[in-house]
């Protein structure tokens, strides 16, 4: 990478770095580019040579947010953890990320509004919910043609799991419930077998 390039990376980062403090602390309806720019000391072409205005900001802070809640997920889960473990430590650990201001605020709170449902689950599919879904088909406890709703009932679950957290302090309490909800869902009769398969799940 040439010595422009990397002054290129250097200011998108930088950017990135304000843009995300000032949206979790504000919100995306309280942030304006002017206070991106006041903080970041850019022109405003200087900064739109990076970012086409307010949404693309917000939605690289998104997906760079998103990046770095799947790598502390995957830190969290015992090398060579079966696929049923890996759900639970990752759902679990999903919980205690989301008392993170930062990721309450973009991820949780403002993401589906500002980026819209369709956009927001195209990059969902990227990151977090790409991951459960993988995940849960690994874990062989949802018959194919059920996983897409499936993964998205776990989500739902899980995110307003987290919100209540976030809320309330009650992270044990959360957590306990969790283990509960998969141990159910994971330790049930596998489909294809017996009244699970009647039922379809």
């Amino acid at each position: 990478m040439n010595l422009k390039a990397e002054r290129g990376a250097a200011t998108r980062d930088r950017v990135l770095g304000i843009a995300t403090r000032l949206f979790s602390e504000h919100g995306y309806d309280g942030t304006s580019i002017e206070m991106v720019l006041h903080e970041s000391a850019l022109s405003r072409g200087a900064l739109y040579h990076h970012f086409a205005g307010k949404d693309a900001l917000f939605e690289a802070v998104f997906e760079a947010v998103e990046t770095r809640i799947g790598r502390e997920i995957a830190a969290t889960v015992t090398s060579g953890a079966s696929a049923e473990q890996a759900l639970r430590e990752g759902s679990l650990a999903w919980i205690r990320l989301a008392g993170d201001k930062v990721i309450q605020r973009i991820v949780l709170i403002d993401a589906p509004s500002v980026l819209g449902w369709e956009k927001w689950r195209e990059l969902e599919a990227r990151h977090a919910f790409g991951m459960l879904k993988r995940t849960l088909r690994a874990t062989g406890a949802v018959r194919e043609e059920y996983l897409e709703i499936h993964a998205h009932m776990l989500l739902a679950a899980i995110n307003e799991i987290a919100l209540l957290v976030a809320r309330t302090g009650q992270t044990e309490q959360a957590e306990r419930a969790v283990e509960d909800f998969l141990s159910r869902l994971l330790d049930g009769e596998r489909p294809g077998r017996g009244s699970g398969a009647a039922r379809g799940l």
